[in-house]
């Protein structure tokens, strides 16, 4: 048996053909419905992009215990699982978060790797002094995003050609194992493009495929914050958008050539999958993290092809998640998951819409703790303006590109062993809190009637209702007691 993984970042379903979307070109989605089942509710669990690749190697929720770190010495690493039972398993990526301190454990669970340099602010290409490329944007920028997009101006200098980029030959890479492997048994490909987050970097054919007027200074990079653009720039940035977005979708139609050119949809499973979605003007916000996590962001794209079933053509309604993702990638392989893994495997999903669950968790580390049964969503605020108490609990203490501070470290204890933890003990540090969600207070969205989420329900006994279906997720993730204080649980328990 084999299995390949394709997934992009920042994917928002919403714009792309399969799930109605008529203003983008994205044949190769459409083709690959076709071929696979397409789930219409497929939620993220942690964001956003390692927090995601965690549950992605581990089957739990992150969000409640830590922000974004590495993989955890006590953690279960599916792929690692896979390698140990004797699966070869192969990551291709372009996705630089996994070179910075905050992500430098994931690659190495696999049985090989190879990443390819210089998406977004990868420190990839030294340029000292003025940026040869100019841009007026640049001065917006100061501190750490500063930095990343000037090295995102020099990286741009060295992908004069479409072949140079990243994307592209992280997928020829993922092409060349299929090629090498494709008379073998027993692996697992990952091909992992960081496209199309931001920035909306790629070329002239792909942006020939959404003609418009427009005129203002190069805008392919809104920043983390509410609109506050022209109609015509935001209209522009969306474009980008979606060129990028075709362009991943040419990518993912070579696999999907490769599958036919040598008949793999006969003993290899395909999943095409995200870490989460992006907002592109919505709600009039740009990006992710520092909103509510509206279905933009949360509902995502998923189509899984299982060549034990062969369902094709199919769109399944259950409520699924990105930990069920390792739970079936090891039970197609008939590996057993761990006792610590919270997701379940689909196959009885992909067959026949066969639910795994009734309700949904999913959050950012000291944001709003969120729910969904599929109908209604339910967003929990801090019952504080400060957001206290909050404790980071790792034996990593890692950050997304730094170190945690002194400051943090100072303040460390010994916490108790959580029931995943394997009887270790963690370190306890307070937590920076640069999330705050309190402004935004209690969110509660009816999806049926209010599709795009304009109206906060006011309604006592569904938020109870949607209250203690929160409150058996956390207590089945070993909530640590003072996220139940930090939301105004704790008298519930």
């Amino acid at each position: 048996m084999k299995a390949i993984m394709v997934m992009f970042d920042s994917l928002n379903k919403r714009f792309l053909e399969p799930y109605g979307c008529t203003i983008t070109h994205t044949p190769n989605f459409r083709r690959l419905a076709e071929k696979t089942v397409q789930f219409d509710n497929c939620y993220a669990g942690s964001l956003p992009c390692i927090p995601a690749r965690r549950e992605l190697h581990t089957g739990r929720y992150n969000f409640l215990h830590r922000s974004w770190g590495p993989i955890e010495p006590f953690d279960d690493s599916m792929p690692e699982i896979l390698k140990k039972n004797g699966v070869h398993t192969h990551l291709v990526s372009d996705h630089g978060h996994y070179w910075e301190d905050g992500g430098a454990t994931y690659h190495n669970r696999y049985s090989t790797w190879e990443n390819f340099r210089g998406q977004e602010g990868d420190r990839w290409k030294g340029v000292v002094g003025e940026v040869k490329d100019s841009d007026p944007n640049l001065v917006q920028f100061t501190g750490y995003r500063g930095m990343l997009y000037r090295q995102d101006l020099v990286n741009r200098t060295y992908m004069q050609d479409e072949t140079d980029h990243p994307q592209v030959k992280t997928f020829n890479a993922g092409l060349e194992f299929i090629e090498t492997n494709k008379d073998a048994d027993n692996w697992f490909l990952q091909i992992e493009a960081f496209d199309p987050h931001e920035p909306f970097f790629c070329y002239k054919k792909y942006k020939d495929l959404y003609p418009h007027e427009y005129s203002g200074p190069r805008f392919d990079w809104p920043d983390y914050a509410p609109v506050n653009q022209s109609p015509e720039q935001v209209s522009h940035a969306r474009y980008e958008y979606f060129a990028l977005l075709s362009m991943c979708d040419a990518q993912l139609g070579k696999v999907l050539d490769m599958m036919d050119k040598y008949n793999l949809w006969d003993d290899t499973m395909l999943i095409v999958n995200t870490d989460h979605g992006y907002m592109l003007g919505e709600h009039q916000y740009w990006a992710k993290n520092y909103m509510p996590l509206y279905n933009e962001i949360v509902n995502i794209p998923l189509f899984i092809w299982d060549p034990r079933c062969r369902k094709s053509g199919e769109r399944r309604q259950s409520l699924v998640q990105t930990i069920d993702l390792p739970v079936t990638i090891l039970e197609f392989f008939n590996i057993p998951c761990t006792k610590d893994m919270q997701g379940k495997s689909l196959k009885d999903v992909i067959s026949c819409d066969k639910p795994v669950r009734d309700t949904a968790l999913f959050g950012i580390f000291g944001a709003h703790v969120c729910c969904t049964d599929g109908r209604y969503v339910f967003m929990k605020a801090p019952a504080k303006a400060e957001n206290t108490p909050l404790y980071e609990y790792t034996l990593m203490p890692t950050h997304m590109a730094w170190f945690f501070t002194q400051q943090e470290l100072k303040t460390i204890t010994l916490s108790e062993p959580f029931s995943f933890t394997k009887g270790i003990p963690l370190l306890k540090t307070e937590a920076m809190g640069d999330k705050n969600p309190f402004n935004y207070g209690d969110l509660l969205f009816d999806l049926k009637e209010d599709p795009k989420q304009e109206k906060n329900i006011q309604d006592a006994s569904l938020k109870e209702e949607m209250t203690r279906k929160m409150i058996r997720l956390m207590k089945e993730n070993d909530a640590p007691k003072e996220q139940y204080i930090r939301l105004g649980l704790d008298n519930l328990l």
